[in-house]
């Protein structure tokens, strides 16, 4: 099922300016979901992705007996979040111009190239085809006790 994300303002996350370009950052954590806590100085607020699940991907890459430790699922949670974020963010941006208020998938796989990331913007633009396909077949599949002209059909 597509993701969509709902746009409510321009979308600028730390450390990085509007150009896409890195700028310094002032803690040691990426993420725009850190906020200052008289216990520790630093209090992480649930704006990250799911720790379960950024460890279950992380597990999947690996041989069934290595072992993660707490901190490098919780570095990876901050860097995936922040990549999704940059990336959704130039998606946004894009929206934005073209005065759209949906993200689809091809603003994301648009967003990818235009950050140099044409590597995962191939995976993604081949996942995007896939997916078309199978919701198409799954249509198909569905209308076949009706009209068989083909005219009911999503073109993509």
């Amino acid at each position: 099922m597509p993701v969509f994300v709902e746009m409510s303002d321009n979308i600028n996350f730390t450390g990085f300016a509007q150009s896409g370009q890195p700028q310094p950052q002032s803690h040691s954590r990426a993420s725009s979901s850190t906020t200052q806590d008289a216990n520790d100085g630093v209090r992480h607020d649930n704006n990250l992705l799911p720790i379960a699940n950024v460890g279950r991907i992380m597990k999947d890459a690996l041989p069934p007996q290595a072992k993660i430790s707490k901190h490098a699922k919780e570095t990876i949670q901050e860097c995936a979040t922040e990549f999704v974020g940059f990336v959704t963010g130039e998606a946004s941006e894009r929206c934005r111009r073209e005065r759209r208020k949906t993200i689809n998938g091809d603003d994301i796989c648009h967003a990818m190239r235009s950050l140099g990331l044409d590597h995962y913007a191939g995976a993604m633009q081949r996942y995007l085809l896939r997916y078309h396909e199978s919701e198409e077949l799954v249509a198909a599949l569905n209308n076949s006790g009706g009209s068989s002209d083909g005219k009911d059909r999503c073109e993509g």
